[in-house]
C-alpha cells in the first residue's frame, strides 16, 4: 500500500508540475490543437513522452528507494544493523530472581561477523550473546545459559522490565523478542520497510547479472539464443493463429452458418485460460516444441477470430449499400470495404493476441525446455535466484513492448484510415 501511495502521490505531482509547465509556454498550433471538440476524438489522443520518461524514472526511483539502491538518492527505512541488547529477568527453582543481558550483532545479510561474547556476570543469569543477519530471527536459549535454567520450576517474567509470557511479544527499539512455549526467546531485528534482497534484487544487481550472462550466457546456452528461441515460439503461435483465426472470423461475421456453428466453440474457449490447457496438450502432443507451439497457437486463435469476426460486424451497412449501389460484387465488397474497415479490429486484437502469447511462453516452457526466456525464469526460481528472475521479466517485457511499438507502426502505415471514419 505504501508504494501504491508513493506512485500515486508522484504521478499527481509531476501531472501538476509539467501542466504548469506547458501552459507558461507559447501554445503550439497543429491539426489536433484547431480541433473544437477532442474529448472522446481518439485521433486526437497520443501518448504524452514527457509522461512515459516520468514514468518509467519514477518507477526506478521507487524500485530503488525499497531496494537501497545507489542509483537513488532517498530510501526508505531499511533494516537494522548494528549492535544491540535486551535484558531479561529469570526465576529460578528456589524462586529467587536474576538479570542478564543478551548482546545482538545484525549484520547485512551479504557479509559475515563474529558473535559478542559478553562476560558471563555472577549471578545464575548469564548475559549471552547471538549474531542474526538483517531481515532473519535468532532464538537465545536462557535455560541453557543460566545455572539451573533446566530445572523445573526456571522461566522468564520479563524483558526489559515488561512482563511476558509463553507466546508473547515485547517491542524493542530495534526488533522485537517473542517467548516461546519452550521458554526460548526469538529475537526478531527490524526489518524496515526495504524489501529484503531474496525477495527483489536492487536495479544495480539486476543489471549486473544481465551483463555476466549476457557474456557467458546461462546453462552454457548464450543469452540472445534464449531470447530468440521464445521469440520463434511466441511468433510461429502467433502467426498460426492469426492464419486460422482471422478467415475464422471472417466467416463468422458474413455467415449465419458458419456463426451458428463455430460460436459456441469461441464463446466455450475464449475464457479458457491457456494455463488450464497444459496438461491435455502434452498428452495429445508431447513436451517437445509441438507441444509448446500449439499452446501459444490456442492462446492466439480465439482472440484473433473474435477480433476478426468484430471488425466485419463493425463495417457500417451504409458503405455496403454505397458499394452496392455502384454496381460491386461480393468480391469487390469483400476486398474494398470490409476488409479495410475490419483491418483496425484486427490489429487491435493481433496486439492483444501477442501480449497473451508472451505471457503463456513462460508457461510453454515451463515443461522440458531446453532453452527459451521462460526456462531461464523457471530454473532461476528453482535456486531464488531473484536477480535472473526479474532480469527475466524484464526482458520479456521489452521485447513484447517493442513488438507491440513494431505492430503500432505497421497498423499506422497499413492502416491509416482508422479513427477517421
Amino acid at each position: 500500500m505504501l508504494v501504491l501511495f508513493v506512485y500515486l502521490a508522484l504521478f499527481i505531482g509531476s501531472l501538476a508540475l509539467v501542466t504548469a509547465f506547458r501552459r507558461a509556454r507559447a501554445r503550439s498550433v497543429d491539426y489536433t490543437s484547431l480541433k473544437t471538440v477532442t474529448f472522446g476524438d481518439e485521433s486526437a489522443i497520443s501518448p504524452d513522452r514527457a509522461a512515459s520518461v516520468i514514468s518509467i524514472v519514477t518507477i526506478f526511483l521507487i524500485w530503488g528507494a525499497f531496494t537501497g539502491s545507489v542509483i537513488t538518492p532517498l530510501h526508505v527505512p531499511g533494516p537494522f544493523v548494528g549492535d544491540t541488547s535486551f535484558t531479561y529477568t529469570a526465576v529460578n527453582a528456589q524462586g529467587e530472581t536474576d538479570d542478564a543481558t543478551v548482546f545482538i550483532r545484525v549484520h547485512p545479510s551479504t557479509e559475515k561477523s563474529e558473535t559478542p561474547k559478553p562476560e558471563l556476570g555472577d549471578g545464575f543469569a548469564k548475559n549471552d550473546g547471538a549474531l542474526v543477519a538483517a531481515w532473519r530471527s535468532v532464538l537465545i536459549r536462557p535455560a541453557g545459559n543460566d545455572d539451573g535454567g533446566n530445572v523445573d520450576g526456571y522461566q522468564i517474567t520479563h524483558v526489559n522490565g515488561t512482563p511476558i509470557t509463553a507466546d508473547g511479544t515485547v517491542a524493542l527499539a530495534d526488533g522485537t523478542v517473542t517467548l516461546t512455549q519452550r521458554g526460548s526467546i526469538n529475537f526478531v531485528a527490524e526489518r524496515g520497510y526495504q524489501m529484503e534482497p531474496l525477495w527483489l534484487p536492487s536495479p544495480e544487481a539486476v543489471a549486473a547479472r544481465f551483463l555476466d550472462i549476457f557474456s557467458n550466457g546461462y546453462q552454457n546456452i548464450p543469452l540472445m539464443e534464449h531470447l530468440g528461441s521464445s521469440l520463434a515460439r511466441v511468433l510461429g503461435g502467433f502467426l498460426l493463429g492469426s492464419l486460422v483465426g482471422i478467415p475464422l472470423g471472417y466467416a463468422m461475421g458474413l455467415s449465419n452458418w458458419f456463426r451458428g456453428w463455430f460460436d459456441p466453440i469461441v464463446e466455450f474457449m475464449r475464457p479458457v485460460p491457456p494455463l488450464a490447457l497444459i496438461p491435455l496438450v502434452i498428452i495429445w502432443f508431447g513436451i517437445w516444441e509441438t507441444g509448446k507451439i500449439v499452446l501459444l497457437f490456442l492462446a492466439a486463435l480465439w482472440i484473433m477470430t473474435i477480433a476478426a469476426r468484430s471488425g466485419v460486424s463493425g463495417v457500417r451497412i451504409s458503405k455496403i449499400h454505397a458499394a452496392y449501389s455502384l454496381g460491386a460484387s461480393k468480391t469487390q465488397i469483400m476486398r474494398h470495404v470490409i476488409i479495410p474497415n475490419s483491418l483496425p479490429d484486427i490489429f487491435t486484437g493481433a496486439r492483444v493476441a501477442m501480449g497473451v502469447c508472451w505471457g503463456t511462453v513462460v508457461a510453454a516452457e515451463l515443461v522440458a525446455a531446453q532453452k527459451g526466456a521462460g526456462m531461464m525464469i523457471i530454473a532461476a526460481s528453482k535456486f531464488q535466484l531473484t536477480d535472473i528472475v526479474v532480469m527475466g521479466i524484464i526482458l520479456i517485457g521489452i521485447i513484447g513492448y517493442g513488438i507491440d511499438i513494431l505492430m503500432r507502426m505497421a497498423e499506422k502505415h497499413l492502416v491509416p484510415w482508422k479513427g477517421r471514419g
